[in-house]
C-alpha cells in the first residue's frame, strides 16, 4: 500500500517527496475535494496524510471521510511552521484514554 500527501505547503510536499511520497498541494474547498477523491479511489493508497493547517480549514470534510471509511487511513502531520497541538499532548491523550498520569 502507498502513503499519499495532501499538504497546502510546498516545502512539506517537497520533502516527502525526497522520501519517496507522492502528493500535491492544495489550496482551495474544491480542490481539496476533488484530489481527496481520487486518493480513497485509488485502491493501492492505504494512508494519507494531510497536513494540520489543511484539516483546520476544512474539518468536516476530513472528519467525514475518517468516520465512513475504514481505508484508506487519514493521518494528520504537522507541517514546517511546527504543530498546533500542545507540546504534551501525547501525555493528555494517555492520561484521557487510561487515567494515568505520565
Amino acid at each position: 500500500m502507498k502513503i499519499f500527501l495532501i499538504s497546502d505547503n510546498v516545502d512539506t510536499r517537497t520533502g516527502l517527496r525526497l522520501v519517496g511520497v507522492d502528493g500535491v498541494v492544495v489550496h482551495e474547498l474544491q480542490e481539496l475535494k476533488s484530489e481527496l477523491n481520487k486518493a480513497i479511489a485509488d485502491k493501492s493508497i492505504g494512508i494519507i496524510l494531510i497536513t494540520e493547517d489543511l484539516s483546520k480549514q476544512f474539518p468536516d470534510i476530513i472528519k467525514n471521510v475518517k468516520l465512513e471509511r475504514k481505508l484508506p487511513l487519514i493521518v494528520e502531520i504537522p507541517d514546517r511552521h511546527g504543530t498546533a497541538r500542545d507540546p504534551d499532548f501525547i501525555s493528555a491523550y494517555v492520561r484521557e484514554a487510561i487515567g494515568i498520569k505520565l
